[in-house]
């Protein structure tokens, strides 16, 4: 591992030097937070390609009036959970730490999701209640609701869930 300062055994380190945060953990950052960005392009090729297209049939409940259980669409995020678990395990299995910082950005991106769309949006979770009280919220909801305005297959619009343009701005 790589330090801002110099190389050495610790015995050849003065007290300072020792306490410099390694090189490696800024790469580590910047690949979790590249990754829970990322995942949003994911999500939203994913959202208008997948579950609009050939797997309708798993995300056509969440169109649908229901309650707050368990749906077909759920299917998606125990998928993407599983992912990040796996990459996870592997990570911690080869100590790559390279890849457990992927599984921590594709997590971060869960918790969003889940935080907004299923608890803010939908709120699915009984006694927890998130309002949209920032302009960015506010546009995000907006445009989350104007895609479940239309619950058809072909005729969906603003397939992304953490970000949305500034068409969907809230006066």
């Amino acid at each position: 591992m790589q330090c801002l300062s110099k190389r050495g055994s610790d015995s050849n380190l003065s007290r300072e030097d020792r306490n410099m945060i390694p090189l490696d953990v800024f790469l580590y950052i910047g690949i979790i937070i590249f990754f829970a960005v990322f995942m949003e392009f994911v999500a939203w090729v994913t959202h208008k390609y997948v579950m609009h297209g050939f797997l309708w049939i798993l995300h056509e409940d969440h169109h649908r009036p229901r309650s707050l259980g368990f749906q077909k669409n759920d299917l998606f995020a125990v998928f993407f959970s599983g992912i990040a678990i796996l990459m996870f395990l592997l990570g911690n299995i080869t100590g790559q730490f390279f890849i457990t910082s992927i599984a921590i950005g594709v997590t971060l991106y869960g918790i969003g999701y889940v935080l907004f769309h299923d608890i803010m949006f939908h709120r699915r979770i009984r006694g927890i209640k998130l309002r949209a009280s920032t302009k960015y919220f506010k546009r995000i909801v907006n445009a989350h609701a104007y895609h479940h305005q239309n619950s058809e297959k072909s005729k969906g619009t603003a397939f992304g869930f953490l970000y949305a343009p500034a068409k969907y701005n809230v006066n």
